[in-house]
């Protein structure tokens, strides 16, 4: 029987915040699971965590903003470290241009990344491997596969279906080839069944055994 786990999104930025910085001067978070299972939800309230616990609401950078649209589901790594990540690391402030999924194009206002004690990364595939090692906290966000479908049919119209299916497939192979839940920090249920206090609270899924995967919780 799998025991819920609740911790507090206080204690977590707490844990943040006691954790070495590896990008630069920053602490740099990785919020990573499939469309639908309740990422941005985590963040926020991550975000708002470490707003009253650490210096003021960390920056927190959407993958979704990065994206060329449908066709650049993992392609789009390359823009998030040159424009954010490269410019972080040597302690200077990055900057990119949010994707108008709308116009179907950049738009033209850059939107600054300053350099802060903590950056948030949200968005599928940003705790890949390639990071990982940057990244003080790397978090997966899981639900079922039917309710993340219905949330984002729900959220975006059932015009996004085909669409939607072919981007799940992707996420599938890239979690798959990542070996990204085995990898992580902390896994988190983004479909909890019991009753709590989802504000302050979140619910921890059990670590898979990693014996022999080289990995380890830091």
């Amino acid at each position: 029987m799998t025991v819920a786990v609740f911790e507090a999104y206080a204690r977590l930025a707490r844990r943040v915040l006691a954790r070495p910085a590896r990008l630069g001067r920053t602490r740099l978070v990785v919020v990573d699971g499939p469309s639908g299972a309740g990422k941005s939800v985590f963040t926020t309230r991550l975000a708002d965590a470490l707003a009253v616990t650490g210096d003021g609401r960390p920056p927190v950078v959407h993958t979704d903003d990065l994206l060329d649209g449908w066709d650049d589901q993992l392609t789009f790594w390359s823009r998030l470290e040159e424009r954010v990540l490269a410019p972080l690391r040597a302690g200077r402030p990055g900057t990119y241009q949010r994707y108008s999924w709308v116009r179907r194009r950049f738009l033209d206002r850059p939107v600054p990344v300053p350099v802060a004690p903590v950056l948030v990364v949200e968005g599928v595939s940003s705790a890949r491997a390639v990071i990982r090692p940057e990244a003080t906290l790397s978090v997966l966000v899981t639900a079922p596969a039917a309710l993340r479908r219905d949330r984002a049919v729900a959220r975006d119209g059932p015009a996004i279906l085909p669409e939607l299916l072919r981007w799940h497939a992707g996420e599938r192979a890239h979690f798959a080839a990542d070996g990204t839940e085995a990898a992580v920090d902390l896994l988190v249920d983004g479909a909890p069944r019991l009753p709590h206090d989802a504000r302050h609270y979140f619910v921890r899924r059990p670590q898979p055994d990693r014996t022999g995967s080289g990995g380890g919780a830091r």
